[in-house]
């Protein structure tokens, strides 16, 4: 487990690094790629064993693995999280934007309405649209480094046309953990409006000490009637490039309905992916996505610390997730200001705030999930691109 070893990966095909030029104009020979969601550190043994094992076999046929691929994410959920899962409540999908997709055609119908806590994962509107469905977004308050949420403001907001709330927890980019309390209250509202609710909790795993992420069926038992949950192995163990993520849904009505869509689609896992789910949902992966969290924790406190020494920028409060949410707004700076000078001044590049929707406009998103030099070495490309703010 040694994060601190440098992986270069350009040239690799990988998107993080080979398409920071053609996206940002950041040359990739000398440019630090800080934005998509995928780390730079090498899967856990224990994954990679099994991957290699599997590819030495020779055989890459149709498998039957849903017995031990489905106990090791209900062992992971009641371990890590203290939530129980049927066996048939699991349904596989490729990775969790095809998991919203897939909520979307099952559940609303073209022209609904889809709630949306902004600024928010950039996925989530961009399927929405492609689905023919209207984005309603519902702005987050900025309270003292953190985001609330005004349900008061919310509930005028609605026209009687939504059918669908989306909910990031942890939520993406803003890096908050919503307690139980406010959880309570996105599932009053949801009722209040009769919405259903697709919880996206991909980031359930990279929560920081003093802080504990609540599965909203453990948070809130009475909202499964109207509940679809998202969970992946995808950001905590780095395997986001074997698009493998699940739908869980508790109540067994809406279960009925979504196995219906998924079997008229014939949406079905692959192989690699269910091992790699099963290697790393075990008592190996968890050694080792704690070990990552505690190398994460010391990155965000790095990072924050230099951040902020620059005048006028601030990084949010981060409680998880890996990725550091900057606010630009007191430099006085246009966003195209700002922007350049951490893309062409301290060629670095990282996702634009207005990716996230209403109220990230002031906003870039740093992920942090590289090794600590290059985390020291962004700190020190940023000081210089706002020396003249110093």
């Amino acid at each position: 487990m040694d994060f601190d070893e440098l992986v270069d990966r350009r040239g690799t095909y990988s998107v993080k690094w080979d398409a920071m030029e053609s996206l940002f104009g950041v040359p990739s020979d000398e440019g630090l790629s800080m934005w998509v969601a995928d780390s730079d550190f090498k899967i856990a043994d224990v994954i990679a064993d099994r991957l290699h094992e599997a590819v030495t076999e020779g055989m890459l046929g149709y498998i039957d693995a849903e017995a031990p691929y489905r106990a090791a994410i209900q062992w992971w959920m009641k371990n890590r999280h203290g939530w129980d899962i049927e066996t048939d409540a699991i349904f596989t999908t490729t990775g969790l934007v095809n998991a919203v997709g897939l909520c979307l055609d099952t559940f609303t119908k073209p022209g609904d309405g889809v709630v949306l806590f902004t600024p928010v994962y950039h996925a989530f509107a961009r399927i929405i649209k492609n689905a023919g469905r209207e984005v309603v977004e519902c702005e987050m308050a900025n309270t003292d480094g953190f985001y609330t949420l005004d349900f008061e403001a919310y509930d005028t907001q609605m026209t009687g046309n939504e059918t669908m709330l989306i909910l990031c927890s942890p939520h993406n980019p803003g890096g908050r953990v919503w307690t139980k309390d406010e959880l309570r209250a996105v599932a009053d509202f949801a009722k209040r409006h009769d919405l259903m609710v697709v919880s996206d909790e991909i980031h359930q795993d990279l929560v920081f000490e003093g802080h504990t992420h609540l599965p909203m069926p453990v948070a809130v038992p009475d909202i499964e009637d109207r509940l679809l949950m998202l969970t992946a192995p995808s950001k905590t163990f780095n395997i986001a490039g074997l698009h493998t993520g699940q739908v869980i849904i508790p109540n067994l009505d809406l279960r009925a309905r979504f196995k219906t869509r998924m079997q008229a689609l014939s949406v079905a896992s692959n192989s690699l992916g269910q091992y790699a789910t099963t290697a790393a949902y075990s008592p190996e992966g968890a050694k080792w996505a704690d070990a990552q969290l505690a190398y994460l924790d010391e990155n965000r406190r790095i990072f924050d610390a230099a951040i902020a020494e620059i005048p006028g920028l601030s990084s949010m409060n981060l409680q998880s997730t890996y990725l550091a949410w900057v606010d630009f707004t007191d430099t006085g700076m246009e966003r195209e200001e700002f922007t350049q000078r951490v893309e062409q001044g301290a060629k670095i590049a990282a996702n634009h705030g207005t990716s996230f929707g209403t109220g990230g406009e002031r906003f870039l998103r740093f992920n942090l999930a590289t090794q600590r030099s290059r985390v020291e070495d962004a700190c020190a490309r940023l000081k210089d691109a706002f020396s003249d703010l110093q």
